[in-house]
């Protein structure tokens, strides 16, 4: 296809394809002649996630070029070509390692892990951006006087195994490993909303089933 057709496929102007091809964030399509280049699906599919990175998530330019750079890294295996292109988006800063409650709360995350048998997000405590988040979450909770453990927590971590499964099973539906870690991007700036608002609803219904409207 044409620039113009990319342009009326994607829904984003042909000005701004333009901008994205002369910062990177597009490769470019093959020479037709001196004047006009050729564009296929890929170019497409990689516009779509480069529109919901910038025009969605908010990320600067430079951020999106970093994640598209671990995205194309074939020299990564998939759990780690998706964790660095995941961690790459705007994190939480790294908590005060001398807060009383930050280190209680690595303490119970730490049980919660090795109940659940999660040894895999053991190994990747160090550098997950997830696991640090977590802990952040767990130490406000005990700050405020909630003492939300192990037991508390397991149930949530169990739910959300599950839903890590579908996650996977959907990603694994794209041929290509680039294909698989833009689904899992998309994932991370689409669809943890998603996941928020059907939380949401799940509990208004909930609680209009066990204590009406009145």
């Amino acid at each position: 296809m044409r620039l113009a057709e990319l342009s009326e496929h994607s829904g984003v102007s042909t000005a701004t394809i333009k901008y994205y091809l002369r910062e990177g964030l597009l490769p470019p399509g093959r020479q037709i002649n001196a004047t006009t280049a050729e564009y296929d699906e890929e170019h497409l599919r990689r516009l779509r996630l480069v529109r919901a990175m910038i025009q969605v998530g908010r990320l600067p330019v430079a951020t999106v070029k970093e994640v598209l750079g671990h995205v194309d890294d074939d020299s990564l295996g998939l759990t780690i070509r998706l964790g660095a292109a995941l961690w790459a988006l705007p994190q939480i800063p790294e908590p005060d390692a001398d807060d009383e409650y930050v280190r209680a709360a690595r303490q119970e995350v730490a049980a919660l892990l090795d109940r659940l048998g999660w040894g895999n997000a053991q190994q990747l405590a160090t550098i997950s951006p997830a696991y640090r988040s977590l802990v952040v979450a767990v130490a406000a909770f005990r700050r405020l006087g909630y003492d939300w453990g192990v037991e508390q927590l397991a149930p949530y971590a169990e739910l959300m195994h599950r839903t890590a499964v579908l996650d996977l099973d959907n990603m694994e539906a794209y041929p290509s490993q680039a294909e698989r870690v833009e689904f899992a991007i998309l994932g991370a700036i689409l669809n943890e909303p998603l996941l928020q608002a059907l939380h949401r609803l799940a509990q208004e219904e909930e609680s209009a089933r066990r204590y009406g409207f009145g």
